[in-house]
């Protein structure tokens, strides 16, 4: 059976890594992006390189219009999906509770919360035996700060990841006879973009003393777990919350 795996947020970071080890692995990579058509369509480039199979495919993983056409996109160019890498996600800047708005709270359920139901709904509908489908697996990119509650950073970020956690092992149980495992990733500091992306580029470097093993991780070092769980290696993993933070 062909490996057929769709990475939302895949042009960079986590996901990036993710698709580049996958295809590696024999999996055709689906790479979501939202904006960043020259980031999504170089990993690309880096996977048909190498010999792989990939595709680009533009949605907002918030909007289920473009979530159901991103996934006819995949199944009309890459066949039946057999795995889904739930990535895309959004931080914003750091702020208080009392500080924050409606506005920034909807955009982060939006992306980090429905946008994961959405995709993982739909990956069901083609993996599931209840649908006719071979099975499959999907894992759920979460973080630690599920765990630890942000204060005085994003708080609304670690509810909506503490969402994630939850629905991962809901929904795990829920498909468990009908050849789907649903497991989650929670990483802790990670070297990527996404500090940026909240106003602090600097962020993880800066926060290395308070990791037992005093440096940040590499997008690498989550995509070996992530490819690790959609793999048969992992056969008998659901529902699993895997934390990846260097002892933090």
């Amino acid at each position: 059976m062909d490996k057929v795996l769709l990475i939302t947020g895949g042009s960079r970071g986590i996901g990036a890594a993710t698709a580049l080890l996958a295809a590696h692995q024999g999996y055709a990579v689906a790479v979501n992006y939202t904006n960043n058509a020259a980031a999504a369509d170089d990993v690309v480039r880096q996977i048909r390189a190498a010999g792989g199979n990939a595709i680009t495919v533009q949605a907002n993983v918030a909007d289920e219009a473009q979530v159901l056409a991103m996934f006819e996109q995949v199944d009309a160019q890459l066949g039946r999906l057999t795995a889904l890498v739930n990535n895309a996600g959004v931080v914003d800047t750091a702020q208080r509770v009392d500080e924050q708005s409606l506005a920034r709270w909807r955009r982060m359920f939006e992306i980090n919360v429905f946008g994961t139901l959405l995709c993982a709904r739909e990956a069901v509908r083609r993996m599931s035996t209840r649908h006719g489908g071979n099975g499959g697996a999907i894992v759920n990119v979460s973080s630690v700060a599920a765990t630890l509650g942000a204060p005085n950073q994003y708080v609304d970020y670690a509810a909506a990841k503490g969402a994630v956690d939850v629905f991962t092992l809901g929904l795990a149980r829920e498909v468990a006879t009908e050849g789907v495992r649903v497991n989650a990733v929670r990483p802790g500091i990670i070297d990527t973009e996404i500090h940026a992306s909240g106003g602090q580029p600097g962020r993880a470097q800066r926060l290395a003393p308070q990791i037992p093993m005093q440096r940040p991780g590499t997008a690498q070092e989550i995509a070996n777990a992530i490819v690790w769980l959609l793999s048969a290696e992992a056969s008998y993993a659901t529902g699993s919350i895997l934390d990846l933070t260097g002892g933090r």
